[in-house]
């Protein structure tokens, strides 16, 4: 299977214009075979804690049906970026698309302490079943809890996939760590971030895949748009830089 994982620029609180963005990204996916894209963390809002509770919503958003059809239509999963609404409060979401069956979301649920102001944790499950893959899901800061890893690899996922919005203060952490998940779990690992600013600070790029080694084996740069496609059974990677609706 081909696993992309997605950098994109949101636009602040933009979220029928970053469904556009998404969109052209989602298409350079499917060109490139990916079975399943993923998204940075708050990909549709941008990463704006002050903005969340105006901006949340939920799996049913009729102006997220667009990603449905395209996962039906290309046999695609998709996870994008969004703050869901529910009972108890607002949670940061990863929400899922798979072909031909029900949406639904992947809620954070290790916050970090400056964001418990703003959300609640999430209390789903953080696997994926993909094309016969299981594949164990993270968003931004639950990379760093060892509680959270542990409840990812129970069912033994061939695969770890994180979502993040990593600023260029907190990168290099987020490198360091993450690879040393791919090299102590023996198991690929695949992080998307963001570029451009959130929250007043300057979002890192460098969305990167790393071997069941830990070696580092495919990385974007740290201010364009573009995607990065692992093919987990070759370990090829290919890396393109998305300009307008250009790639390149």
């Amino acid at each position: 299977m081909k696993i992309c994982a997605a950098q994109t620029r949101p636009v602040k609180g933009d979220i029928p214009g970053n469904i556009d963005r998404h969109k052209r990204v989602i298409d350079q996916a499917v060109a490139d075979g990916a079975g399943l894209v993923i998204f940075p963390e708050l990909s549709l809002t941008g990463y704006e804690p002050a903005l969340a509770g105006d901006l949340a919503t939920d799996t049913g958003d009729t102006r997220f049906d667009v990603f449905q059809a395209i996962s039906d239509a290309s046999r695609i999963t998709i996870g994008v970026g969004v703050p869901t609404r529910t009972a108890g409060g607002v949670c940061i979401s990863l929400l899922l698309f798979q072909p031909h069956q029900a949406r639904y979301a992947y809620s954070k649920s290790h916050l970090h302490p400056d964001e418990e102001a703003f959300f609640v944790r999430g209390r789903s499950s953080p696997h994926l079943r993909v094309h016969q893959t299981d594949i164990a899901l993270a968003i931004c800061y639950e990379i760093s809890v060892p509680e959270h890893l542990e409840a990812a690899l129970e069912p033994k996922p061939s695969l770890y996939v994180a979502s993040v919005a990593k600023f260029v203060n907190g990168i290099n952490r987020a490198l360091e760590r993450l690879s040393g998940i791919a090299r102590d779990c023996s198991m690929p690992v695949v992080m998307s971030n963001c570029v451009g600013v959130s929250d007043g600070s300057s979002c890192a790029g460098k969305s990167s895949v790393w071997n069941h080694r830990g070696s580092l084996i495919g990385q974007l740069n740290d201010s364009d748009e573009g995607t990065l496609v692992f093919d987990t059974a070759t370990h090829e990677v290919i890396e393109r830089v998305i300009s307008g609706n250009r790639s390149e």
